[in-house]
């Protein structure tokens, strides 16, 4: 770990208005002290294809982005109960790598907004891919957010104190899971 932690967030939602990108801001405004958060685009990352033998450089910038992170941030959108095909994707292409070193042993946080259940549902499946990953995710504070109940502005911002103040225990509980040293 480096000296000043340093998180990446991920959301599985492309949209420019999206609630769960909209999570991953109220995460970077909720840092402890000395973390940083950078928020990963995937707007032009290409599906996985084993064919593909010379990674695109949009593919390249985030899978650095996901190296130099301490931890991960996963913002997870509900698509037909389960977790959006961009979010899984870039697992994908991150776990191609010799060894799973991109992956192997680092902490995570789950957070979702969606409907209903705010992506119960997709995080579920979600932790089922971080076991085969030897990704870490967090037991608790868990983040499920209803993205249609008035806890987002129009742009997608998370307004709501509430699951702003869990998303700061949530960002508090990462930076513990961090080895020490």
């Amino acid at each position: 770990m480096t000296a000043s932690p340093r998180f990446l967030g991920i959301a599985g939602s492309l949209r420019r208005a999206s609630t769960n990108r909209g999570l991953l801001r109220a995460a970077q405004a909720a840092l402890p002290e000395g973390v940083s958060m950078e928020i990963a685009d995937l707007t032009d990352i290409p599906f996985y294809n084993a064919d593909i033998t010379e990674k695109p450089a949009s593919v390249q910038r985030v899978l650095a982005q996901i190296g130099q992170a301490d931890a991960l941030v996963l913002a997870c959108t509900e698509y037909n109960y389960s977790l959006a095909p961009a979010l899984k994707n870039i697992l994908d292409w991150a776990s191609r790598e010799p060894n799973n070193a991109l992956l192997a042993g680092k902490p995570v946080a789950l957070m979702g907004a969606a409907g209903g259940m705010g992506s119960s549902r997709a995080q579920y499946h979600l932790r089922q891919v971080c076991v085969y990953l030897d990704l870490h995710p967090l037991n608790k504070p868990e983040v499920f957010a209803n993205a249609f109940a008035g806890a987002f502005d129009g742009e997608g911002n998370l307004v709501d104190e509430k699951l702003r103040g869990l998303v700061g225990q949530q960002m508090v509980a990462l930076r513990a899971a961090l080895p020490q040293g």
